[in-house]
């Protein structure tokens, strides 16, 4: 029984943890531990196996079980000492697999700078945070460029992560971050990586299906219950325009941001000095500016809230029929 209430409050425990602490560069992090082991790892692969394709596929899959695999461990064995180390374990593997406050931080931080014009730390701190190239990039164009990121990056810097802990608790979301990780690193259509991490890049693609197009009702909700009241506007531009984007599921999350504060996002963007078209998002509003980046900031964090206790109270709901 006091194993059961512990395992029920990991989520909530995470969740107040990332919101208190957020990512301090002076802890370690398991994410830099994954990027090392991608790194590591990707020429014993490339050596041993001629074809890309099967040597990415290889590659991604080990990375990903092997990861799980060594959580689920650590996990049984520190439960094996004692339930409440158990939790504590899973509580420190699902709060490192949440950004939502380091997300918050990092756009407000580029609010800030632009609110003083400072336009050009603006642009350093954005590239910090984006893809594309921004070398020419001004202040409206930033801020665009922020309120982006903070939509898209809610999905798998936090509903993902918050989804795969339910349904798997610590060692599944880390597993998901190694997903995230090995896409982020290897998921590139250049010329290095366009068969190797093509798996990277597809698994990525698939276990963020279900959350991305989720968000769109949990931002829905969350507008509503902003000083926005756009719940509606969020749902129907998110319906109606969520395809829009190169990405099968980026889209999503950013459309309902785009319709909950009514703003055109999206669009043509140079990725490596390379022009890549893309359509625009909330076409019937104005591009966003400075101050949409404190208001993107504030409903990513209410809908983290209430993301967490929707699906927290699922996950309750059927511990308890199980």
């Amino acid at each position: 029984m006091i194993f059961s209430w512990l395992h029920l409050l990991v989520l909530p425990a995470a969740f107040v943890l990332d919101r208190l602490i957020g990512d301090p560069p002076s802890l370690p992090h398991p994410i830099r531990w994954m990027g090392n082991a991608i790194t590591g790892c990707e020429p014993f692969f490339r050596n041993r196996i001629k074809n890309e394709k099967t040597a990415g596929a290889l590659f991604a899959l080990t990375l990903i079980t092997g990861c799980w695999l060594l959580c689920f461990l650590l996990l049984m064995a520190m439960q094996w000492l004692h339930p409440v180390a158990g939790f504590v374990t899973e509580v420190v593997m699902v709060f490192y697999c949440f950004s939502s406050r380091s997300l918050a931080q990092a756009g407000l931080e580029i609010y800030r700078l632009l609110a003083d014009g400072q336009v050009d730390q603006a642009r350093s701190a954005v590239a910090m945070i984006v893809g594309r190239d921004v070398q020419s990039y001004q202040a409206d164009d930033i801020a665009r460029a922020t309120v982006e990121t903070v939509a898209e990056n809610y999905v798998d810097g936090f509903l993902s992560p918050l989804l795969f802990a339910v349904i798997g608790g610590g060692p599944l979301a880390l597993a998901y971050k190694m997903v995230n990780t090995l896409d982020s690193m290897v998921g590139y259509k250049n010329e290095r990586y366009l068969y190797f991490g093509r798996a990277a890049a597809r698994i990525d693609d698939v276990v963020n299906y279900i959350p991305a197009r989720l968000s769109i009702y949990i931002i829905g909700l969350a507008a509503e219950l902003s000083v926005l009241k756009s719940g509606g506007r969020a749902l129907t531009v998110a319906w109606n325009e969520g395809r829009n984007h190169s990405s099968p599921n980026a889209g999503h999350p950013e459309a309902a941001f785009a319709g909950a504060m009514g703003v055109k996002l999206n669009g043509p963007n140079y990725y490596g000095g390379q022009l890549v078209e893309k359509p625009f998002i909330g076409v019937q509003y104005d591009p966003p500016g400075v101050d949409h980046i404190n208001q993107a900031c504030q409903l990513m964090l209410r809908s983290s809230e209430v993301g967490c206790l929707l699906l927290w109270g699922i996950g309750v709901v059927l511990q308890s029929v199980l």
